[in-house]
């Protein structure tokens, strides 16, 4: 035999040991990127649907808060805030309680 016919047939041998590896090896690599993809869509749903409660925690207190900021302590902005009259300061206890 030649050296380019040696050649050729080592290729030819290569070639069908590729070839039959990629038959042989593909439905376990199939599987295995199939059980990740599956994995994918199923993170991807529960990290959607924590981030949809972590939205609607986030909207609830966002409501709350203006609720409380819009309305103040209950009544309206208009309504007269009752205060209480001051007490002149006085030196000792009875000076305050009006004993004398």
């Amino acid at each position: 035999m030649t050296e380019q016919g040696t050649r050729r047939s080592s290729f030819g041998v290569i070639g069908a040991v590729a070839a039959a590896c990629a038959v042989c090896c593909v439905g376990p690599i199939l599987t295995f990127l199939g059980g990740l993809s599956l994995f994918g869509v199923a993170s991807s749903f529960v990290i959607g649907g924590a981030g949809l409660l972590v939205a609607a925690v986030a909207l609830a207190a966002l409501l709350v808060v203006w609720r409380r900021y819009r309305c103040g302590s209950g009544g309206s902005p208009a309504d007269p805030v009752p205060v209480a009259a001051p007490t002149p300061r006085g030196v000792g206890a009875g000076d305050r309680t009006g004993d004398g």
